[in-house]
């Protein structure tokens, strides 16, 4: 993955004068872990990869059985945005956006036809600086509302965890008694899918 390590380097540097020179752009600190983070996601901007469900629970053998393309869309030091397609389904689209405390998860659900699904917009804010391979998401306050507004109570206690390492991108959520992985190789580039809906 060396061409992955030269990018994670041209896109850290971009990232630095960017952060100088753009009004509103947060500044970016090479050393800082979640920053890191974020330089890894730009590097694989406009890529996207097929993955796989690597857990076994039976709840999601649906889901595992339809084709998985995540789809590294938008990209800027503050957000990148990265849409999940589950099959012919483009409803979703992970939004990560720094903070100044951190870096903020949400989850992005449209229906067909573009307009918000009844449950959107849900995540959370990273707790502890995490790793630049790795960061953890525990369900905010405004997500546990709406879950709750939504018959959702399950959901109330989510940990959401993604990892960027130099081969693989893994999305994982985990609660009490549930725990879904999926994996993306990152050697492996596929062809973009269309835009999630809303986004056309």
């Amino acid at each position: 993955m060396d061409m992955l390590k030269e990018a994670l380097a041209a896109t850290a540097a971009a990232m630095l004068l960017a952060g100088c020179a753009t009004t509103g752009t947060p500044m970016v600190d090479s050393a800082n872990p979640q920053d890191q983070f974020m330089a890894r996601l730009n590097a694989l901007c406009g890529k996207a990869y097929e993955g796989r469900v690597v857990t076994t629970e039976a709840a999601d053998k649906d889901f595992a059985a339809s084709r998985l393309v995540m789809h590294v869309r938008e990209c800027s030091p503050a957000q990148v945005k990265v849409p999940f397609h589950v099959g012919d389904n483009r409803s979703r689209t992970w939004i990560f956006t720094r903070t100044e405390g951190g870096i903020r998860l949400k989850h992005d659900h449209r229906l067909e036809n573009g307009s918000d699904d009844p449950v959107t917009m849900y995540g959370g804010d990273t707790a502890e600086p995490g790793t630049a391979t790795a960061q953890a998401f525990p369900v905010d306050a405004e997500s546990i509302a709406m879950f709750r507004a939504n018959d959702l109570g399950v959901s109330v206690t989510n940990v959401w965890h993604v990892e960027v390492t130099d081969d693989t991108y893994a999305y994982v959520l985990r609660r009490a008694n549930r725990h879904l992985r999926v994996e993306f190789d990152l050697d492996r580039p596929v062809t973009p899918p269309p835009a999630p809906w809303g986004f056309e």
